[in-house]
């Protein structure tokens, strides 16, 4: 039997599986692919949170968040980018930075499409994660963002995990603590 963390998050409970991602570090998962119900209650209550902050584009990492940002701009009626983490020619002269995803391990790059580098360029930018854990993927999203010329003005996710006030600037609808076996 899986051990689970519960949540409420958006008026919805979920059991989030508990993971172990080094030895004695765990953490709960969030995953949001497929999960209709929570994304929809997730995207409207963040853009309540969201009201009142003048922003052109939300952008965000592929892949857990893409259905996120998807409900979002419906909701918002802004557009969304994607990061992509791989290369494809049709994306022209795309800008790139590194990350390391705490639920992989493993350095990925990001790239921004030619075609949404005129989106950015300029314009106001909220950074979307599903969840903020570790900081790489909103930093690899950030040095995407500011070397195509864009303003990041927000930060917003699902959760942030970790040291709370390390993400006090982070738009968030809740926290997910990390369980440290202190015998590892």
């Amino acid at each position: 039997m899986t051990k689970t963390y519960s949540v409420e998050v958006a008026g919805v409970k979920r059991e989030l599986p508990l993971f172990q991602v080094a030895p004695g570090i765990t953490i709960a998962v969030l995953n949001i692919l497929g999960d209709t119900e929570l994304v929809r209650a997730c995207a409207h209550a963040l853009s309540k949170k969201l009201e009142g902050i003048g922003y052109d584009v939300l952008v965000t990492a592929e892949a857990k968040s893409i259905p996120l940002a998807h409900a979002l701009s419906e909701e918002t009626s802004k557009p969304y980018i994607v990061l992509r983490k791989s290369y494809k020619p049709y994306m022209g002269e795309a800008i790139q930075a590194e990350t390391v995803s705490i639920t992989t391990g493993k350095p990925q790059t990001l790239y921004l499409d030619a075609k949404d580098r005129e989106i950015v360029t300029g314009g106001r930018v909220v950074l979307l994660d599903d969840v903020v854990s570790t900081g790489s993927t909103q930093k690899g999203m950030r040095a995407v963002i500011e070397k195509a010329g864009g303003n990041i003005i927000a930060e917003a996710a699902i959760f942030t995990e970790g040291d709370e006030a390390k993400w006090s600037h982070v738009i968030a609808l809740g926290h997910l603590p990390v369980f440290i076996d202190k015998k590892s």
